[in-house]
């Protein structure tokens, strides 16, 4: 572009400025851009401060080769972390250098808001029962491939007082049978249940006492995997939003292969329950009369369940 390569560098026109000295040819532009990318050191050849075309090309070349060097080794260390379940080791410095100026990088520019709109939670929770205790369920999705890690889930009560102050209450949300609190991987939905013991703060649901409003709100924190950023999301339900004697449709099924797959047209899906069945700790007895030889017995209890065999 500047004409640099036909003319003589030890003895240039007068009116004429040398972006880059010494460069006489595609191969010796071709070694100065490496040596630039990777600071080696230019050695005979260096730019003009006289020329800003050879400066803000140089400025371009850093930025693109940073970023690409930063795709490149991130896609490197998550495919191999999927591959060997843990983060490769690097043997060189020159490799440890580049990844940590890499992973830098990817930091800067990374925007844990958008990866938070990937979480989905139920528009809805539910009121289940299960062994005759009551449970409020609520389910949270990952919609992406890829998995976050440390998951923690808090609740806050906001109940309107007579004074119309806000009070606020910590609701406990557990997961199965996992005893710490946070989950460490999360790729399939997952369910949050709060058991509703007569000190619990939600107990006047099922009775349907609530005299006041309140919502409960609901936060979730998780780490993406490869960069190590938190993302944060949040949701809340209304007294209208908890479905009493309800549970969740599955979520979950397998292809021929065994394979696990996500249905996620019934995340949001809901099944009703019987209260009376959810409500009974036993089996429904009915008084019937029965004659013996055409002799008139006693009444006795038969019970229901065994009617239907």
């Amino acid at each position: 572009m500047n004409g640099d390569l036909e003319l003589d560098h030890d003895a240039p026109p007068d009116n004429h400025t040398i972006c880059v000295k010494y460069i006489t040819s595609f191969t010796a532009a071709f070694s100065f851009s490496l040596e630039t990318q990777l600071t080696i050191g230019y050695g005979t050849m260096f730019p003009s401060g006289d020329c800003p075309s050879a400066i803000a090309l140089l400025a371009i070349q850093m930025v693109l080769g940073l970023m690409l060097e930063a795709f490149i080794t991130v896609f490197k260390y998550s495919s191999s972390s999927e591959a060997a379940g843990n983060q490769p080791q690097h043997g060189a410095r020159t490799q440890f250098v580049l990844f940590c100026d890499a992973g830098a990088f990817v930091a800067k520019i990374a925007r844990p808001k958008n990866r938070a709109f990937s979480i989905h939670f139920t528009r809805s929770a539910v009121v289940t029962h299960t062994e005759g205790k009551p449970y409020l369920m609520f389910q949270v999705a990952n919609t992406r491939s890829r998995p976050l890690t440390s998951v923690q889930i808090s609740a806050i009560l906001y109940q309107e007082q007579e004074n119309g102050q806000l009070h606020q209450t910590s609701v406990d949300f557990h997961l199965d049978s996992i005893t710490s609190d946070e989950c460490p991987f999360f790729i399939f939905p997952l369910t949050y249940y709060h058991s509703i013991t007569p000190s619990s703060p939600l107990a006047a649901l099922l009775q349907r006492e609530a005299a006041h409003h309140f919502e409960l709100v609901v936060f979730l924190s998780a780490v993406q995997e490869g960069t190590g950023e938190t993302c944060q999301r949040r949701t809340s339900y209304l007294p209208s939003e908890i479905m009493l004697y309800h549970r969740f449709a599955s979520v979950l099924a397998r292809n021929a292969k065994g394979e696990y797959q996500i249905k996620m047209e019934n995340f949001d899906k809901t099944i009703p329950e019987l209260p009376a069945a959810a409500d009974s700790k036993s089996p429904k007895r009915t008084d019937k009369e029965i004659r013996i030889n055409g002799q008139h017995a006693d009444s006795f209890q038969l019970s229901e369940t065994a009617l239907t065999e």
